[in-house]
C-alpha cells in the first residue's frame, strides 16, 4: 500500500522535499492511516508533518473522545498537534444548511486558516471517490463531477485516493493501530451514508471489485477532463478581457460552455445545465440573459459580457432566506419551517387541501435567496419535464395587482419556488425525502 501511495504522490507531484504537510486528522481509520503513511513518506522524501483536528461539536462526549484520541496519538508519534472547535449545529441553523454541509464548510475554512503556506493532506480514499461520483451523478453533473475528487486542488492533496478502505483497515490491523469510529458513519441519516451503506453494496453485487475498477475509470476521466480544461484555458487566454469574451463563438460548444461557466462562477453567480445552454445560445446568436438580479449576460454574436442593466420602473429586492419569518413586502410575510418527514403520503393525506408549499429541504443547493420576480425568470414546475417562462405563467394565473408582490426563492442552481405558481420539480418531495421545508405566505 505504501508503494501505491508513493507512486500516486509522485504522479501528481503532491509533496516536495522541505514541505510542511498538515494532516487532517479525525481519528477515524482513514485519517489515522494517512498520518502513519505521511510519517513513512516523510523519511523517504524529506518533509515535516503536523496534524490538525476539527471538533465539530455535534456528538457531545464522542466528539471530545475523538479529539483526545488524536492528541494522544500525535504525542506518541511526536507530531505537532492542533485542535480547533466549531459549532456546526449553530452554523447550520443560522445559514439554513444541513449539519453535513455546514460541517464541510466550517472544516475546510479551518483547514485553509491553519495550512497557510503549507500542504493540507486529507484522507479521501478510493471508496470516498466512488461515493462522490455517485452522489454527483444523482444530483446532476458533467464530466468534471463524474471524475470524482481531484487529487490536488490549490494546497490540498489527497495521497490515499487510489487506496481502498479494505487496504486501509488491513494496514492498520497489521500495525495493531487502533482508531475511533464516528457513530454517524454507521447510520443512514446522511446522504453520503445512504450511498455507502445502500447503493455501493448493490454495485458490488454486480462487480465485487467495483471500487478497484473505479480507480482506473476515474484516472481516465480525469485525463480527458484535464485535456478539455487545457483547451478552455487556451480559449480563455485568447478571448477574455475582464468580464468580456471576444471571438468565443467560433469555438466548439463544449469549450464555449465551460468558458461561460467559469466567468459566471467567478462572478459568484448561479448556473445550471439549462442556464448554460441558454447562455450559449445568447453568445452565438446575440441577445441578453438575466443571470441574477440586475446582472445580465449580453452578446452581439461576436462578443459577450456580464454587466449590470438597471430595468426601468423595476425594483429588485432580495435577502437570505431564513427558517422562521421572512419579510420583503409590506403587509405580507413568508414563513419557513423544517418538518421531519418519515411518511410523505401520511403528511399529504392529513393536509389534502394544502394552503402551504412543501419542498425537499435537502435538495436545495447552496444559498437560498428570497426575492421578488426578475426579468427572464424560468422554472421547471413539479410534474413537468420542461421549463416555462415565469412571465407567461404570471400573465396566465396572477391578477395584475398581485404581480409585483410575489415571493420567489432561488438556490445556487435556479428558481425553486414561485408564489401562487408552484415549486420546481428539482426540489419536489419524494419517497426518499427526510426533511421538508414548509412555506406559508400570510397577508396582514
Amino acid at each position: 500500500m505504501i508503494n501505491k501511495i508513493i507512486d500516486f504522490v509522485k504522479q501528481y507531484d503532491m509533496i516536495q522535499k522541505g514541505d510542511c504537510v498538515v494532516c487532517g486528522l479525525s481519528g477515524g481509520a482513514d485519517s489515522v492511516c494517512l498520518l502513519l503513511s505521511l510519517m513513512e513518506l516523510s523519511r523517504i522524501i524529506g518533509f515535516s508533518v503536523e496534524a490538525l483536528h476539527v471538533n465539530h461539536s455535534i456528538r457531545g462526549d464522542e466528539s471530545d473522545r475523538d479529539e483526545n484520541f488524536c492528541r494522544k496519538l500525535c504525542e506518541s508519534l511526536n507530531v505537532p498537534f492542533t485542535a480547533v472547535r466549531c459549532n456546526v449545529p449553530e452554523y447550520a441553523e443560522k445559514n439554513s444548511l444541513s449539519d453535513e454541509e455546514a460541517a464541510r464548510i466550517l472544516r475546510y475554512k479551518i483547514f485553509s486558516d491553519c495550512s497557510c503556506g503549507k500542504k493540507l493532506a486529507t484522507a479521501h480514499n478510493a471508496n470516498d471517490n466512488l461515493e462522490t461520483a455517485v452522489l454527483n451523478l444523482a444530483r446532476g453533473t458533467a464530466l468534471k463531477g463524474i471524475s470524482g475528487i481531484p487529487p490536488v486542488r490549490d494546497n490540498i492533496i489527497r495521497p490515499l485516493l487510489t487506496v481502498t478502505r479494505n487496504e486501509i483497515e488491513n494496514f492498520l490491523k497489521e500495525k495493531n493501530q487502533p482508531y475511533v469510529t464516528d457513530s454517524t458513519n454507521l447510520s443512514d441519516d446522511y446522504t453520503r451514508n445512504k450511498i455507502r451503506h445502500c447503493i455501493i453494496p448493490l454495485l458490488m453485487d454486480i462487480n465485487k471489485s467495483v471500487t478497484e475498477t473505479s480507480v482506473k475509470t476515474f484516472a481516465s476521466l480525469r485525463s480527458e477532463n484535464d485535456f478539455i480544461e487545457n483547451q478552455v484555458n487556451s480559449a480563455m487566454e485568447t478571448c477574455r478581457q475582464n468580464n468580456k469574451l471576444i471571438g468565443l463563438a467560433k469555438y466548439d460548444g463544449l469549450i464555449r460552455k465551460r468558458c461561460l461557466a467559469r466567468i459566471i462562477s467567478e462572478n459568484s453567480l448561479p448556473y445550471s445545465y439549462d442556464r448554460l445552454n441558454s447562455a450559449d445560445n445568447i453568445l452565438v446568436n446575440g441577445g441578453k440573459l438575466n443571470l441574477s438580479g440586475d446582472i445580465f449576460l449580453v452578446s452581439d454574436g461576436n462578443s459577450c459580457e456580464i454587466k449590470k442593466i438597471k430595468q426601468k420602473d423595476s425594483r429588485y429586492i432580495q435577502k437570505d432566506l431564513i427558517i422562521g419569518e421572512n419579510s420583503i413586502f409590506l403587509n405580507k410575510k413568508l414563513i419557513c419551517e423544517i418538518i421531519e418527514c418519515d411518511n410523505l403520503k401520511k403528511i399529504l393525506s392529513v393536509h389534502k387541501n394544502l394552503t402551504f408549499y412543501l419542498l425537499d429541504y435537502d435538495k436545495i443547493i447552496g444559498r437560498a435567496i428570497l426575492r421578488n420576480r426578475r426579468f427572464g425568470d424560468r422554472i421547471q414546475l413539479k410534474g413537468r419535464n420542461f421549463t416555462s417562462s415565469v412571465k407567461k405563467l404570471i400573465n396566465e394565473k396572477i391578477p395584475p395587482q398581485q404581480r409585483d408582490s410575489l415571493h420567489f426563492i432561488e438556490d445556487d442552481i435556479g428558481t425553486v419556488f414561485a408564489e401562487n405558481i408552484g415549486i420546481s420539480q428539482r426540489v419536489a418531495p419524494d419517497e426518499n425525502t427526510r426533511k421538508l421545508l414548509k412555506i406559508t405566505v400570510r397577508s396582514e
